[in-house]
């Protein structure tokens, strides 16, 4: 596991507490003075500070407000949930309209399932890029010389007293022997031919060093080229900087990862400005309402694309039927949430859809580029 995107799923929780403070039932209210601000009280909230007037001091309490305070967990949740999967339109026009208490905050909700997101993919399954030699190669020549051992025996019991069933032991020691072999020989030909960096030929680690390192200075194996200039001589600029250190590909990727879901917030301010061309010349409507637009559209992409690669990797050819329905689920969505958000008829809904599908090319590739400099660039 990712300890660092465990400490962001943390921080993400801390920070959508401190955005939205969560509401809930004060309890039975007791009439007198407030305990914080010292303010007359004469129902379950201060109206001077809004502290809950019955102050629970219970084990059990403590560990609800845990809940409320870090997981974001209480009921608007519940009412945020289906409207943003269901009829994201009529939750972003609720929203803004005023129409607050009874859901969850977009930027709260953005910030908490953005780091979860990322909490969750670290659990994902690793994959090995190196080759363990000695160890790998040291189990297979135990194993063979076992089978070996074990078919000698079976062919001297078979020669002492022959049978149906020590003839067919016998057949089943040498397939397995044969097996064995065949194991022992293939680890010792892929280390042959393998490459002096360690890395598994064909992976994408070592495609990916192959590519950074250049055609010119490699020859597929690991082993840089004799060639007619220093082939260990550097180039300058950000180009040379970012090829440098993906012929590290696993500290590349892992870099990547960190920045991304550090930086995941700069697809807001990407985002917006695109929304806003859409309604250019239609009045009424403010760089505020295309945020809480953008902040419940980002919200839904991360719990699909959460759903969409958990689908992928656990459920075999199940998985591929979600991932083939999510990306069907992301232009109805957006058709979905443009119509109701703006009130907007079909027609205009649509054309305003398929703009928007290509603006999020455009913005994926502006934040990828930013964090190939963020985390690679310098």
């Amino acid at each position: 596991m990712d300890v660092d995107a465990a400490g962001g799923a943390i921080t993400g929780g801390v920070l959508a507490g401190a955005v939205e403070k969560p509401t809930g039932k004060a309890g039975e209210h007791d009439h007198g003075v407030c305990s914080d601000c010292g303010a007359q009280t004469s129902g379950n909230f201060c109206a001077n500070c809004g502290q809950p007037t019955h102050v629970h001091r219970t084990l059990l309490h403590l560990g609800e407000e845990l809940l409320h305070g870090v997981m974001h967990f209480d009921a608007r949740i519940w009412r945020t949930l289906p409207l943003l999967w269901l009829n994201p339109g009529r939750l972003t026009r609720e929203w803004i309209a005023g129409r607050r208490t009874r859901y969850v905050s977009p930027l709260a909700m953005f910030l908490f399932t953005l780091f979860v997101m990322f909490f969750a993919l670290s659990f994902m399954p690793q994959y090995e890029s190196r080759v363990v030699v000695a160890d790998d190669i040291a189990e297979d020549r135990a194993a063979l010389a076992e089978a070996e051992q074990a078919l000698a025996q079976v062919r001297a019991e078979l020669g002492q007293q022959p049978s149906s069933v020590g003839r067919a032991a016998t057949v089943e020691a040498e397939r397995l022997v044969a097996q064995r072999r065949e194991s022992l020989a293939k680890l010792e030909q892929q280390v042959s031919q393998g490459r002096a960096d360690g890395l598994k030929p064909g992976s994408w680690q070592a495609s990916l060093k192959d590519m950074a390192a250049g055609d010119e200075t490699h020859d597929g194996t690991g082993r840089l080229k004799a060639t007619g200039q220093d082939a260990k001589s550097e180039g300058h600029g950000f180009g040379a900087t970012v090829m440098k250190k993906l012929q590290n590909p696993d500290l590349a990727v892992y870099k990547l990862q960190q920045t991304m879901y550090k930086f995941a917030f700069l697809l807001v301010p990407l985002s917006i400005p695109f929304v806003a061309l859409l309604f250019l010349w239609k009045r009424g409507f403010t760089l505020y309402d295309h945020g809480v637009f953008v902040l419940y559209s980002l919200t839904f992409m991360a719990m699909l694309l959460m759903a969409m690669v958990l689908a992928g990797t656990f459920l075999g050819a199940v998985g591929q039927v979600a991932v083939f329905a999510g990306m069907l689920a992301i232009p109805s969505h957006v058709f979905a949430q443009l119509k109701g958000a703006y009130g907007l008829g079909v027609f205009s809904a649509l054309w305003r859809t398929v703009f928007l599908l290509v603006f999020c090319n455009i913005v994926i590739g502006l934040f990828v580029g930013a964090i190939v400099y963020l985390g690679l660039g310098h």
